[in-house]
């Protein structure tokens, strides 16, 4: 089966850990950075483990110093992902990285992405809203920050709320205010959980924050409780095998437990969080999981229709992604 013509819809991609290393290596020639030590022999990113992958995508993100920078990234990220038949994608963004967390920087940084959003609508006719996210080790305190820029552009484009980074960083019980501030302000929330922490945290992710859907998840699992909990509240996770796998959450694709997961009645959703750092795309995903647990058309189906039915879309933009996908060939 080719899964190369299959529409698809993402749910977990951040847009700075999307971004070529191409790209970078242009931005950081132009600005005279030297940030040679995080590429290998092939010009690709290089690290040794998770925490070394954040140390590299915090270093990789410092050439990306302006709106107009975004703006770049955005158009190269999106056109990356429509040639794998993305149709829909949900981005992670940060204010962290876009104005340190100022409003009115913010909001520059936004307009620019969302600019070229609606160009890559145009050309390529992939859609794209954003999610606000949080970095769990910079802390509760810069998190509140981030969740009043995130309720000031709340919108129809700029529609979720998240937390990403270190798990192992405090407690998500520490972030409750700031998930608080993003549920007033109407934006519906997701969190990195049950990835390098174990089920416990995603039921903490639900329980406490009142997440809808979980970035990763997959460790739940190990709590067949929690499973059947998640699966009978339509909780739905965000799920990124080649991401999991190349950094050793899971030996191999056949010990992913997507598929177990799947099996049991959760809603599962395919997404490939940061691509060029996982040598992946959507399309190889795709064909990944045909060829792991011989997943069928019909499969597939069923998970892009699950993701957009989990989408932070509003209904007409669902309907219009509806329409796209109808109209597959």
């Amino acid at each position: 089966m080719s899964v190369t013509t299959l529409p698809k819809v993402e749910l977990h991609l951040h847009i700075e850990g999307a971004a070529p290393p191409s790209f970078i290596r242009g931005l950081a020639a132009e600005k005279k950075i030297d940030i040679s030590g995080i590429f290998n022999e092939r010009g690709e990113y290089k690290y040794t483990d998770f925490w070394h992958f954040l140390e590299i995508y915090e270093a990789a993100t410092s050439t990306l110093q302006s709106p107009e920078d975004f703006r770049r990234l955005t158009r190269a990220v999106l056109a990356e992902s429509a040639a794998s038949g993305v149709v829909y994608t949900e981005a992670f963004l940060s204010p962290d990285f876009c104005g340190g967390r100022d409003v009115g920087a913010w909001r520059e940084y936004l307009a620019a992405m969302i600019e070229a959003a609606d160009e890559a609508e145009r050309q390529d006719g992939i859609t794209m809203r954003g999610i606000v996210t949080c970095i769990r080790h910079f802390g509760p305190e810069k998190a509140k920050e981030t969740a009043i820029c995130a309720a000031e552009t709340a919108g129809d484009w700029l529609t979720g709320f998240g937390i990403g980074g270190d798990e192992r960083a405090g407690e998500l019980s520490d972030f409750s205010w700031a998930f608080d501030c993003a549920r007033e302000a109407g934006l519906r929330l997701t969190a990195h959980a049950g990835e390098w922490t174990g089920p416990e945290s995603v039921r903490e992710a639900v329980d406490v924050l009142h997440c809808e859907r979980i970035g990763h998840g997959v460790r739940a699992i190990e709590d067949l409780a929690l499973v059947d909990r998640l699966a009978e509240d339509g909780i739905v996770l965000e799920v990124c095998p080649g991401s999991n796998v190349v950094l050793g959450v899971y030996p191999d694709w056949r010990s992913h437990p997507i598929e177990k997961l799947r099996a049991r009645g959760v809603k599962v959703t395919v997404s490939t969080d940061d691509p060029p750092f996982f040598h992946t795309s959507m399309e190889r995903e795709f064909q990944m999981l045909h060829d792991t647990f011989d997943w069928d058309e019909g499969v597939f189906d069923e998970i892009t229709r699950t993701s957009l039915d989990a989408a932070f879309c509003d209904g007409e933009t669902r309907s219009r992604i509806e329409k796209r996908l109808e109209r597959r060939p």
